[in-house]
């Protein structure tokens, strides 16, 4: 059994399927935060994580949020 971690980026879009909202959501945060395709990988990756912990089969748009949340700079010095 291979982990999400392992599959390639393009295998992916086959485990890892977004809502179509969920997908705006995501293009739209690509372009603001100006995620390379690794980062926006990285992303649906970790969504499809949060999606499975809620036993769904395609990733919501809260997923994507959250997942993008963890990206962000935190707002804490430490």
């Amino acid at each position: 059994m291979r982990s999400n971690a392992d599959a390639a980026d393009e295998a992916l879009s086959e485990f890892a399927t977004p809502t179509p909202d969920a997908r705006e959501l995501l293009l739209r945060a690509a372009e603001q935060f100006k995620l390379s395709a690794r980062g926006y990988h990285r992303v649906l990756r970790v969504a499809r994580i949060i999606s499975d912990l809620d036993e769904l089969e395609d990733i919501q748009k809260p997923h994507i949020a959250e997942a993008i949340s963890f990206r962000l700079p935190t707002q804490f010095d430490g």
